[in-house]
Order: C-alpha cells, then structure tokens, then sequence
C-alpha cells in the first residue's frame, strides 16, 4: 500500500499536501489529520494545552476555542512548537489506525492530507511520494482572508509561519497548481491519479508485510509446538 502525502498508502503509500488555503478539494481516498479529535475534553493533550494556554482558550461548554488558540500560536514560535508537541503524537495515532483498515483492506494507496508536513519533517521518510497543491501567493491570501474570516495582517502571519510555497515545491515530488479554475485543477489530479493506480510500488510492501506476517506466524508455531511437545 502507497502511503502518498498531500499533504503514501500501506501497499502503496502516497501523501498529498497543501499550503495553507491552496484550495484544494480530494476526489478520491483521504485521510486527513484531525486536529479537531485531540483538543477534545475527552483527549490526553487536553489538560496540557489549557496548563499552557490558560482558560482564555475555553468557550463556555468546556470545549477549547480553536480559533482562538489558532491566533495565539501563529504569533508565538515557541507556543506553536509546544502544541503541536502536544497533538501531533495523538493525530499520528488516529491517521496510523486508519491506515492499518485501509491497508488490511486491500488498497493499494492512502492519501494523507497533513498540514506542516514539510515543516515537522517526521513524516516525510513513511512517504513514497509528497504532493503538494500549489497556488500563487496573491490567491492564497484572499481564499485564506476569505475562508477564515481573517483580516490581511493575521492571513499574512499564518502564512508565513509556514515554509514558503516555492520550497514546498522543491521538496515536493508532484505539484498540483490550484491557480486556475476547477476543470484545471480536477485535469491534474485525474492525470496524477492514472499514474498512480498503474504503479506497482505497492507490491514491495505488500509482500514484505506477508513474509513478516508469515514469519511470525512461523515462529508461533516453533514454540507452541516446543511448549506442547
């Protein structure tokens, strides 16, 4: 499975990545990081991000404000480095499991919709290839502006407390340029997608998690047989 980055798929692993507020919309299977899922009150980081944050972060039923807990971050290095110290360890462990159901399955690829993927750089090396949906800087400020309700000054600020769009693109192995209009950009992936599904980079993994699986299935039985015999 190819677990691709869009941010590649057990068989065949492909990861798809985006900027932030490229635009981009997934046709096809997507596992995308849940940020949501971890700031819960439910969630081990939860009673660490309010320690850090403070109660400031809270809306009134006790969930965390994440809007809120987004403006403080994009302004403070250190802070954004704390939490996502926080909840990327617990993000990593939901998309794992969906993975592995994916991978079970049969499928021959997964796309991981991670944003900071290049930023973190953790991720990168489970990766077969890295997609990234790229637009030009004048479009991403005002679909970011316009999406988030944001004023100039703050788009601006999260921008560039991602890496540049134009590294992305070195460190990319495909690029998708969301620049123009819908029927463009839906070209692209399709055309991305064919050569893709065609590949057979899948079958490594496959037949190397076979002989593991059937390894260890041996050995069970060395020692049942031991243990019994």
């Amino acid at each position: 499975m190819l677990m691709l980055s869009l941010g590649r798929c057990l068989p065949v692993y492909l990861q798809q990545y985006h900027g932030a507020s490229t635009g981009f919309l997934v046709t096809f299977w997507l596992i995308k990081a849940q940020p949501e899922t971890v700031v819960q009150p439910s969630a081990p980081g939860y009673q660490q991000i309010i320690q850090l944050f403070g109660p400031e972060v809270l809306l009134e039923g006790g969930e965390i404000n994440r809007e809120k807990l987004g403006s403080m971050i994009f302004s403070n290095p250190e802070k954004r480095q704390l939490l996502n110290s926080i909840t990327h360890p617990e993000i990593q462990k939901v998309m794992l499991k969906q993975i592995l159901k994916y991978f079970f399955l049969g499928y021959r690829f997964v796309i991981l919709d991670i944003p900071l993927l290049f930023e973190s750089s953790r991720l990168t090396c489970f990766m077969k290839h890295t997609i990234l949906v790229y637009c030009d800087p004048q479009s991403q400020l005002s679909r970011l502006m316009k999406r988030n309700n944001l004023s100039q000054p703050d788009a601006v600020a999260r921008i560039l407390s991602q890496l540049s769009l134009d590294e992305k693109r070195r460190l990319a192995d495909h690029v998708i340029d969301n620049s123009g209009d819908r029927e463009t950009t839906r070209r692209q992936v399709l055309e991305l997608h064919a050569s893709l599904d065609s590949s057979l980079d899948y079958i490594p993994i496959r037949l190397a998690a076979i002989a593991t699986a059937a390894g260890i299935c041996g050995l069970f039985c060395l020692l049942l047989k031991h243990f019994i015999f």
